[in-house]
C-alpha cells in the first residue's frame, strides 16, 4: 500500500510544491511506508429503517440526521469500518516533532493520506466480497450530521480496543491519532450519487482548506 503524495500535499496546503518540498513529502511517505502499514477490519450489518434513522440492529447503532438517510436510502446492508495507523505512527511524530518540526508537519500529512489509503482499501476488499451490489461512499461520525459521539459505539460493535488498539478520549477523539471509523451502505440498485467533498461538511463555512482554495468536490 502507498501514499497518495496527492492527498498528503492537500493537507498541507500546497497546490504548486517546489522541488524540494516535493521531494521532502515523498521521503516523509517513504519512510512512514517502510515502517507502518495501515490495519482495518469491518463488519456488515442489516440495516431498517427507523423512525429516528437508519438501525443496525445487531451492531446496536443507529444512524440518525439528513446525510445518512440519504446515503442509505436504498441500502439493505451497512459496512462498519475501522482503520489505523497503529501508536507506531504517534511514536514516528513524536520522534520527528522533537527533531524537525517541518518534517514532522509533512509526516503528519502522509499519515492522513496513509491512513484514507487503507480506508479505500477495506473498502475495495468489500466490493469484491459483493460483486452484486452497489457500494455508497463511505462518511464518518463528525462528517455532515452524523454525530461525532458515535465513535465509541464503532469500537464497541467492531471490538476495535482489543483488535486494533483503538480507544477513544472523552472527547470523542480517536486514540492512536491516525484511526478513522467509517461506514458504507450496500444496495441492489446503482449509486449515481457520490456524497463526499466540501458540500456536505459541517465545517465548510469555517475551514482552513477552502479559505486557502483548497475545494474537495469530487
Amino acid at each position: 500500500m502507498t501514499i497518495p503524495i496527492s492527498e498528503a500535499l492537500r493537507y498541507l496546503g500546497i497546490r504548486d510544491p517546489d522541488p524540494d518540498t516535493l521531494a521532502r513529502v515523498k521521503a516523509q511517505a517513504r519512510a512512514l511506508e517502510d515502517r507502518v502499514t495501515p490495519r482495518y477490519t469491518y463488519r456488515i450489518c442489516p440495516i431498517e429503517r427507523h423512525e429516528k434513522g437508519w438501525l443496525l440492529k445487531e451492531a446496536d447503532i443507529l444512524l440518525p440526521g439528513r446525510l445518512a438517510g440519504k446515503m442509505m436510502a436504498s441500502c439493505h446492508l451497512a459496512a462498519l469500518l475501522l482503520c489505523t495507523l497503529g501508536a507506531q505512527f504517534d511514536a514516528m511524530l513524536r520522534a520527528a516533532q522533537a527533531r524537525d518540526m517541518a518534517a514532522a508537519v509533512m509526516l503528519d500529512a502522509c499519515g492522513s493520506a496513509y491512513v484514507e489509503a487503507g480506508c479505500d482499501s477495506a473498502q475495495r476488499e468489500i466490493a469484491a466480497r459483493f460483486p452484486d451490489l452497489y457500494l455508497t461512499d463511505r462518511f464518518s461520525p463528525g462528517y455532515g450530521d452524523l454525530p461525532l459521539a458515535l465513535q465509541g459505539d464503532w469500537l464497541r460493535a467492531l471490538n476495535g480496543e482489543k483488535r486494533l488498539g483503538v480507544c477513544e478520549t472523552k472527547a470523542h477523539v480517536l486514540i492512536p491519532a491516525k484511526s478513522v471509523t467509517a461506514v458504507l451502505g450496500l444496495s441492489s440498485q446503482p449509486q449515481p450519487a457520490i456524497l463526499r467533498g466540501c458540500g456536505v461538511c459541517a465545517l465548510k463555512g469555517q475551514c482552513a482548506y477552502r479559505e486557502r482554495g483548497l475545494f474537495y468536490d469530487s
